[in-house]
């Protein structure tokens, strides 16, 4: 297809196109005549996941090369192209305090970071201690700690679980996609918005809890039962 075609096709505009181009994002086309070119499935797949990079995961041009360069590397496992994928939407924030000093906010995120090395190690999950979730993890701990609620800390274990069934599902999931394009577009989509899907559940299976744990009504408009759909 020319480019127009592929414009329409992916609702990607013909200059945003070439600037993909320009900036390693995208293949050229093969040359069929001196200006023109031609495109096929495979950049119809990759402007998709650019988009979906840019887009839902939100990230910038520079990262999306990398990631990019990292799907392109044929000598990099799929584990690690998704990995490489996954790890860039983990932006831990530093860990606040206003009544902590600094020295003393260093030694609550270092207890935190031992604390989720330790559950990793309890769980027997294969993640390595420079992975990102690791200090996302810790910078939670240690947020948690720092307003005196370090004893929420009780039910990592159960988000564990939970995390687990997750992420069973999300690769089972993008596991039945046919190019690594697709596989790695999957992860960040599913990531993205399965985390605002799983907000989302959460909130509603907490509303359920709180009904049938101190009525259904009783702490206002949001836990008024659910019509009945039969």
């Amino acid at each position: 297809m020319r480019i127009g075609e592929l414009s329409r096709s992916t609702g990607v505009p013909v200059p945003t196109i070439k600037y993909y181009v320009r900036e390693g994002l995208l293949p050229a086309g093969e040359l069929t005549h001196r200006n023109q070119a031609t495109y096929g499935e495979s950049h119809q797949h990759r402007l998709r996941l650019i988009r979906a990079l840019l887009d839902v995961g939100g990230l910038r041009v520079a990262v999306i090369r990398e990631v990019l360069a990292a799907v392109d590397d044929s000598g990099r496992s799929l584990h690690s192209v998704l990995g490489a994928a996954s790890d860039v939407l983990i932006r831990p924030t530093p860990a606040q305090g206003s009544a902590e000093t600094e020295p003393e906010r260093d030694e609550v995120l270092t207890a935190a970071r031992a604390r989720a090395l330790e559950l990793i190690a309890r769980r027997g999950w294969r993640v390595q201690q420079t992975c990102p979730g690791v200090e996302a993890l810790a910078v939670a701990l240690a947020a948690l700690d720092g307003v005196g609620l370090d004893g929420f800390a009780v039910v990592l274990d159960d988000y564990a679980e939970a995390a687990e069934a997750v992420a069973r599902a999300d690769l089972d999931f993008v596991s039945g996609r046919r190019t690594l394009d697709e596989v790695v577009e999957g992860v960040i989509v599913g990531t993205v918005v399965g985390e605002a899907m799983f907000a989302a559940l959460r909130h509603l299976a907490q509303v359920d809890r709180s009904a049938r744990m101190h009525g259904a009504g009783a702490a206002g408009p949001s836990t008024e039962p659910a019509v009945d759909g039969g």
